[in-house]
């Protein structure tokens, strides 16, 4: 109860084409291919939200507090 020989994948891949063909495995390749680029890129655009996530968030207590006393003022010379 081990792991298959060579002699044992090779014949499965027979099986395996001559049950489905080289017709029908090249487009399924294709797609699985087309499939994995997909899943990367989203992969990679989840990062880059990630990254302006954490930039957003990068302002400190400081710089905020700040903010609002401008704000404060402003309002101030307005009325």
């Amino acid at each position: 109860m081990g792991a298959f020989s060579i002699w044992q994948w090779l014949i499965v891949l027979a099986i395996i084409l001559l049950l489905f063909g080289t017709g029908r495995i090249a487009p399924l390749m294709g797609e699985m291919a087309k499939g994995l680029k997909a899943f990367r890129k989203g992969m990679a655009d989840d990062g880059d939200d990630v990254k302006e996530a954490a930039t957003d968030t990068a302002k400190t207590v400081e710089h905020k507090a700040e903010e609002t006393v401008e704000a404060v003022k402003e309002t101030a010379k307005k009325s």
